[in-house]
This record gives C-alpha cells, structure tokens and sequence, in this order.
C-alpha cells in the first residue's frame, strides 16, 4: 500500500463507513450536553450541592453568557438565520436530491446543532425574563440540558438508521 492510497482512505468522503465520523459525532454531542449554554453543567451541579461562591460563579457566568447571547442575536441575529437556512439548504439539496454522503452527514449533523442554538437563544430570553432565583435557575439550566440530550438521542438515532441504510445501499451484497 503507497502513501497515496493511505491517504485518500483517512480522509475517505464516505462518512457514514468512516470511523472518524461516528466519534466526531458522538464527542460532538457529549460536549454539547455538557456545555449548557456555554456553562460546563458540572459548575451547575457543584452550585447546587455546595452553593456559596460556587452560586456566585455560576450566577456570573449566566449573565455573562446570556447577555453575550442575547447581544449576538440582536445585532446579527437576522443574518445569522438567513446564512444558516442558507446553508441548511444548500445541503439538503446537495445531500438528498443529489445524493452527495459527505452533504448528508454534514446536514445530519448541522441541523439538530441548529435546533440546539434555538433552544439556547429560547433559554437565554427565558432566563433574561423571569426572576432568577436559585432554583429556578438550576431547574430552567437541568431542562435545557435535557431536551438537549433527547435533541441529541434522537439525533444521533435517525444518523445511524440513514448511516446503515446508505452503507447497506453501497454494499457489494446489493
């Protein structure tokens, strides 16, 4: 085997056989259940558990990441949206209609991201809103994290059904 042929199979474009997809998929997916709205959950749970300063932290990191949030979708927020349906699109097309495997999974993956950075934004407002006490920042936060996580399975679940369903189509036994 020459260089050549060992490189065109690392970076193989047939990404529902590829190994590297379904880690990039399954790391990509852990860290956002993790991150919830850009605050590491387990900040969340120490609050919760030991509050004091820890309360304090996480209480400054909601306003930091809400406001920044926030800020973003009010300046750009209307370009961000068209750019993403845009793209969103553009890859649906490519992917479905023309049958292009690297488009569908990058769309497999783009969308539910999507999903997620709504959810954020929805969060965001939410916690903006209401009257934050202790606990109804820790139960907003623990939601949040969860329709991520069902965001996710449920993601991850249609990803591997159309993963199988392609690799059975391109497989010599067809």
């Amino acid at each position: 085997m020459d260089l050549h042929t060992s490189i065109i199979e690392l970076i193989d474009l047939r990404s529902f056989s590829n190994l590297w997809f379904w880690i990039m998929l399954a790391l990509l997916w852990s860290s956002a259940s993790h991150w919830v709205l850009g605050i590491p959950y387990d900040l969340v749970l120490r609050a919760r558990r030991r509050g004091g300063q820890h309360e304090v932290d996480l209480a400054d990191m909601v306003r930091i990441n809400v406001g920044r949030l926030l800020y973003i979708s009010r300046v750009s927020g209307l370009a961000m949206l068209s750019f993403g349906c845009f793209i969103l699109s553009s890859l649906a097309v490519v992917g479905f209609y023309y049958r292009y495997e690297f488009a569908q999974a990058v769309f497999l993956i783009l969308f539910p991201m999507s999903i997620i950075g709504l959810l954020s934004l929805s969060t965001a407002r939410a916690l903006e809103v209401e009257d934050l006490t202790r606990e109804t920042l820790y139960k907003r936060l623990a939601r949040h994290r969860i329709y991520v996580q069902l965001i996710g399975m449920l993601s991850i679940f249609i990803t591997s059904l159309w993963g199988m369903y392609q690799n059975f189509q391109l497989s010599p036994l067809n």
